[in-house]
Order: C-alpha cells, then structure tokens, then sequence
C-alpha cells in the first residue's frame, strides 16, 4: 500500500536573518516539529537566499553527507581540507562530512541575491575521510526529462554520497508526462517543486511544495504548467542504527 506525506510550501518552517532567509522542510536549527524530523535518511531541506555580500561563517559538520544545489546566482566555499570554489546555478556540490570539516559559505556578489538548496542525508558509514567534489550539469539534459544529478556510485552521472540514494532533476513543458522507478527496494522519494506545478501519483504540486512518497514502485510525474521543474530524492526509509 503506497503511502505519501504531502508537505505544502506554507507550512514549511521559515527564518529570516536579514541576511539569509530560509525556509525548513525538516526541523532545523530554531524550528522543531516533531512530525517532520526527516524523511527517510533525508535530515535536511533548506531553501535559502542569501543577500549580496553576506554568508555563512566557518563552522564544523560530522557525519553527513551534505548536498548544495544553487539555483540562482553563486556562492564561495572555503574548507579546512584547503579547498575553494564557486558554485553557482547548473553545478551540483557535495561534501562527505565524515570524522569532521569546517567549511565557509558566501554571496560575494555586491549586487544580487543567491539563492539555493542545502540538503543533508545521513550517511551509510560513519566516520569516512571528509571529502569534497563539485561537477557542472548540461541542463539542456533535463528538459523532458529526468537528469540524474546524484547517486551512490562514483563513476555513475552526478555527484556520489555515502548512501543509497539517486537525486535527479527535471524542467518540463506543460502537459508533459514521465516516470521514476524506484532503485532499491526499501527507498521512498522526496519531491520537491522548484518552479511551476505538477501531478504525482494523482496528487497536485504547486512552487516549493514537497511530496514523500514510499512503499511504490514507481512515480507517474506530469507537468502542470510551462517550465515546471522539480526535484527527486530518492532516499532508505529505514535509519540505520551504528
């Protein structure tokens, strides 16, 4: 029997610093909702945007496998493994947070806002060497269609994370229909709506809303508007215990 969780846009958490404004799928930092701790491994669904100049300081992860997804302007990274770079809309960053890393985020644009997606997933091993890896995507290989972006395996398409999980991304033209296999047995998916409107499973998505679907075998995606795009997690259900 399929189950789903529907998680409309407005009822996410939301905090605005002046600086960075974000909005919490999951419970983070001063938002905290019992019912919504994470989906499966998927810990963390952060939608910021951060002001021209500003960012965030140097501080410390562990243990999570952590995803940055710009979708509009750039942002810099500084690590302690001596890495820095920019990512901006069309690249995907990950880093393996493993026994520890400090790292820096940081619009240095003076005139335009960043905005993009943070996402942390419990890792399938703990204490790995902390790992750093950013590509560039050819969006056109979305149009239409499902790009995978992200996957357990290193010489797959995408990034790879420590834990079976897929990550694909797709913009659609209105009416268009596709579908998504789940992987592995025990998976569910997590879909977010970065723009646009869609039909999952018979059930409609509007701008930033976000659907977990588990216990199926399949996704029947339809786009409901021009440009819509979105978003797939596919992501254990099962927390696994060290």
């Amino acid at each position: 029997m399929e189950n789903t969780v529907l998680h409309k846009a407005a009822t996410r958490g939301h905090a605005n610093h002046g600086w960075l404004d974000s909005y919490h799928t999951f419970s983070f930092a001063n938002y905290h909702n019992p019912e919504r701790m994470h989906f499966g491994v998927l810990r963390v669904l952060n939608d910021d945007r951060v002001e021209a100049g500003m960012g965030f300081g140097t501080h410390p992860h562990d243990n999570m496998e952590i995803i940055s997804i710009p979708l509009e302007g750039d942002l810099e990274h500084q690590d302690s493994m001596g890495n820095t770079a920019v990512i901006k809309k069309g690249d995907i960053q990950v880093m393996s947070a493993g026994t520890g890393i400090s790292h820096s985020e940081y619009n240095r644009n003076k005139d335009k806002l960043t905005k993009f997606l943070q996402i942390w997933v419990f890792p399938n091993k703990r204490n790995v060497a902390p790992r750093y890896d950013q590509i560039t995507l050819n969006e056109a290989d979305r149009h239409n269609k499902l790009q995978q972006i992200l996957s357990p395996n290193a010489d797959d398409e995408g990034v790879w994370i420590h834990q079976d999980a897929w990550f694909h991304m797709g913009k659609f033209d209105n009416g268009v229909s596709t579908d998504y296999t789940i992987k592995k047995e025990g998976n569910g998916v997590y879909a977010f709506v970065l723009e646009g409107d869609f039909t999952i499973n018979g059930i409609s998505l509007n701008r930033r809303d976000g659907l977990g679907v588990w216990d199926t075998k399949k996704l029947d995606i339809t786009a409901a508007s021009e440009n819509a795009e979105i978003l797939l997690m596919e992501v254990p259900m099962a927390l696994r215990q060290f």
